[in-house]
C-alpha cells in the first residue's frame, strides 16, 4: 500500500505541474497580419470599360470558380485537367510535402506532455569476493531482475515549445499555400499549353491556305508565260514566294509536335503515351465577363502571398524561441518499479522502489551563442517582413500588367481583322487583274505576302487574348477557395 500511495502522489505532482505550466506565458512577439495596401484599384484608368472586339467586361463582385478553366467551354480542356491534375508527379509531390508539414506539427505538440518509458532489465553479474556485499547474501555470483517505469517532463515555462509550434503551424499553412500554387501553376500552364497548341494548328491551316492560293498564281502565271504575256523573272519569282511559304510549314510542325510533349508531360504521361485532346480556337470560348479582385482581396487570393504571410508568422514565432531558449529551464524526472533477485518475485512485497528528481538550469556563458541567435531570428523577421512586401507588390502588378494586355490584346485584334479582311480583299483584287494582264506579277507577290502575315498575325492576336484572359485568372489565384475537385486540405486538424 506505501508503494500505491507514493506512486500516486508522483502522479498528482506531475498533473499539477503540466495545469500550472499550461497556464503561463509565451515570450516574444504575438504575430499580427500586416496591413492592407491603401490602393483601391490596380491601375488609375476606370477597371470596368468594355474591350473592343469579342466583348469583356470586367465584374468587381464576381468571384473565380475552383474550376475557372470550364469558363472556356471546352468539353476536351475540362477532361485534360481533370486527368493531369490526377496524375502529375508535381501535385503529388507537393501534397506529400503538405503532410510531411503537417507531421512535423503533430511530432512536435508531443513535448507538451511528459515522456513515459517503460522497461525490464534481467542481470546475472559475478563480483569479486572481496566486495561482495554483506548486505546480501554474500555471494559474489547472483541475479537481478529491474522493472521501472521513467516519467521524464520539461515544462514549457516560458512558452518556448508553444512558439516553436505555432512556428511549425505557419509553416504547413506556407507549404498548404506553396501546394496551391502549384495547383495554380499546373492547370495555367495546361491552358496555356491547349492555346499553343490551337494557335499552332490554326498557322498551319492558315499557312497551307496560303501555300495553295500560291500555287494557284503559279499557274495562272506559268500559263501567261507560255503566251509570252511575262518574262521567266516572273514565273521564278512565283515560284521563289511558294517555296518560302512551304519552307514555313516544318517549323511549325516541330512546335506543334513539342506543345504536345509539353500536354503529355504536364499530364503525367511520356512522350510515347497517346494523348486523345487535341485543340483548336474555334472549340475555345473566350469568357464575356471577367472578375476583377480588389486589392485588399488579392492578399487572401494569392497562394503566394499567402505563403509569404505564413512565412512571416513563422519567423515571428521563432523570435519567440530564440529568446525562451535564453531563460531558466525546468526538468523533472521520476520513475518507480520492482526490484528482485527472482524474477517470480519481482512485484512482491519490499521489490518497490521510486524517485522524483527535479532541476532548473540557467544558461550562464555560451560565448553569446544564445544572444547571436535571438538576434538572427529577429533579422530573419525582418527579412520575411520586406519579402511579404514585396511580394505584394508584384502580385498587384501581375494583375495590373494582365488588365493592360487584356485591353490591348482586344484593340490588336480588332486591327488583326481588319487588315486580314483588307489584305483578302487586295489579294483577290490583284490576283483578278492579273489575270487579265492588267498588273505586274511584282504585285500581286506583295500582296500575297500582306495577306499571309495579316493572317498569322490575326492568328497570334486571338490566341494572346485567350492566353492574358488565362493570366488574369491566375494573377487573381485561381479561385483556390472554392476547390471541390480535391480532398480538403490539412490545415485543419
Amino acid at each position: 500500500m506505501g508503494i500505491a500511495n507514493h506512486r500516486r502522489r508522483g502522479v498528482r505532482c506531475l498533473v499539477a505541474g503540466i495545469a500550472l505550466v499550461l497556464g503561463g506565458c509565451a515570450v516574444g512577439p504575438d504575430y499580427h497580419r500586416p496591413a492592407a495596401p491603401e490602393a483601391k484599384a490596380f491601375t488609375p484608368d476606370a477597371t470596368t470599360a468594355d474591350t473592343a472586339g469579342t466583348s469583356q467586361h470586367f465584374v468587381s463582385a464576381m468571384d473565380l470558380p475552383g474550376q475557372w478553366w470550364t469558363l472556356f467551354r471546352s468539353p476536351s480542356l475540362n477532361a485534360l485537367l481533370d486527368d493531369a491534375l490526377a496524375h502529375n508527379a508535381d501535385v503529388d509531390a507537393a501534397n506529400a510535402a503538405l503532410q510531411v508539414a503537417w507531421e512535423n506539427v503533430y511530432a512536435q505538440r508531443g513535448a507538451y506532455f511528459p515522456s513515459l518509458t517503460a522497461g525490464v532489465t534481467p542481470t546475472r553479474q559475478d563480483v569479486a569476493n572481496d566486495v561482495a556485499s554483506s548486505a546480501a547474501s554474500g555471494r559474489s555470483l547472483y541475479s537481478l531482475t529491474t522493472a521501472q517505469v521513467s516519467i521524464a517532463y520539461s515544462p514549457d515555462l516560458w512558452g518556448g515549445n508553444r512558439r516553436q509550434v505555432e512556428s511549425l503551424v505557419a509553416q504547413a499553412e506556407a507549404q498548404r499555400f506553396q501546394t496551391e500554387a502549384t495547383y495554380l501553376t499546373l492547370t495555367s500552364n495546361l491552358v496555356n499549353a491547349a492555346i499553343g497548341e490551337a494557335s499552332l494548328r490554326a498557322q498551319l491551316d492558315a499557312t497551307q491556305r496560303i501555300i495553295a492560293m500560291q500555287g494557284q498564281v503559279l499557274d495562272t502565271v506559268r500559263k501567261q508565260y507560255a503566251l509570252g504575256d511575262v518574262a521567266d523573272a516572273a514565273v521564278a519569282a512565283q515560284v521563289a514566294t511558294l517555296e518560302q511559304s512551304r519552307a514555313a510549314l516544318p517549323p511549325l510542325r516541330k512546335q506543334l509536335l513539342q506543345q504536345r510533349d509539353l500536354l503529355a508531360a504536364l499530364a503525367g504521361r511520356t512522350p510515347d503515351q497517346p494523348l486523345d485532346a487535341t485543340f483548336n480556337l474555334d472549340d475555345l470560348h473566350l469568357p464575356e465577363t471577367l472578375p476583377l479582385s480588389l486589392p485588399a482581396q488579392l492578399l487572401d487570393q494569392r497562394p503566394d502571398v499567402r505563403a509569404a504571410e505564413e512565412a512571416l508568422h513563422a519567423a515571428s514565432a521563432q523570435v519567440g524561441v530564440a529568446i525562451a531558449n535564453r531563460l531558466p529551464n525546468i526538468q523533472i524526472d521520476a520513475s518507480f518499479g520492482s526490484a528482485s533477485e527472482k524474477a517470480s518475485r519481482l512485484f512482491t512485497g519490499n521489490t518497490g522502489f521510486w524517485n522524483l528528481a527535479g532541476s532548473v538550469t540557467e544558461p550562464l556563458f555560451d560565448g553569446g551563442a544564445l544572444k547571436h541567435k535571438q538576434r538572427a531570428a529577429e533579422a530573419a523577421y525582418r527579412q520575411a517582413a520586406a519579402q511579404y512586401r514585396g511580394t505584394v507588390i508584384v502580385a498587384m502588378q501581375n494583375v495590373a500588367d494582365t488588365l493592360h494586355a487584356i485591353q490591348a490584346d482586344a484593340d490588336a485584334l480588332v486591327a488583326a481583322e481588319r487588315a486580314e479582311e483588307a489584305a483578302s480583299r487586295s489579294l483577290a483584287i490583284a490576283r483578278r487583274q492579273l489575270a487579265l494582264g492588267d498588273l505586274p506579277q511584282t504585285a500581286v507577290l506583295t500582296a500575297e505576302l500582306t495577306w499571309q502575315q495579316a493572317s498569322l498575325t490575326r492568328i497570334q492576336a486571338s490566341a494572346a487574348r485567350y492566353a492574358d484572359t488565362v493570366a488574369l485568372f491566375q494573377a487573381l489565384g485561381g479561385g483556390w477557395w472554392h476547390r471541390e475537385d480535391v480532398p480538403a486540405q490539412l490545415s485543419s486538424r
